[in-house]
Order: structure tokens, then C-alpha cells, then sequence
């Protein structure tokens, strides 16, 4: 059973580095965006990339990644946009 009522929060991810650059690129990809990504230099980067250690989420409830990044990526999107309000 998963214990949600411990103090620190646990968030999971595919377990490599992707840059912002590059995802932002994918989902561009998926939802079949012609447009250009504009990025506004006059704002500060910010995290320029991600990695997000999985190794937490297998240890506390032995979370494993289920589905090759990209696949997960465009059934999360394909589930957002039926979803959306």
C-alpha cells in the first residue's frame, strides 16, 4: 500500500537529462506545432535542463518507468488534449 502521508514529496521521471530545448522540441513534434519555439533572451534561463533522479520513487514504493520516454510523453499529451476544459 502507498503511504501518501510521509512529510517529503517524491517526483519521478524518466531517470536521464533532457534539456528544455529538446522537450520543448518533442512535444512541438507531437501535437504537429509548424510554428517557431521563440525564446526570450531578455529572461533569465532558468533550469536550462532536467534530470530527475528516480531512485527515491523505487525505493519508498518501488516505482520502475513503465514506457520508453517519448511513448509516455505523447500518451500524456494525447490524455491532456482529450481532457482539457
Amino acid at each position: 500500500m502507498l503511504n501518501l502521508k510521509k512529510k517529503n514529496n517524491c517526483y519521478s521521471g524518466a531517470g536521464f537529462e533532457i534539456s528544455i530545448f529538446d522537450l520543448a522540441n518533442k512535444i512541438k513534434n507531437i501535437i504537429g506545432f509548424s510554428g517557431n519555439i521563440v525564446w526570450d533572451n531578455s529572461k533569465p534561463d532558468g533550469q536550462p535542463r532536467r534530470c530527475l533522479d528516480v531512485t527515491r520513487a523505487k525505493n519508498e514504493f518501488n516505482f520502475t518507468v513503465g514506457a520508453d520516454f517519448n511513448e509516455g510523453l505523447k500518451k500524456t499529451i494525447e490524455w491532456y488534449l482529450k481532457n482539457e476544459k
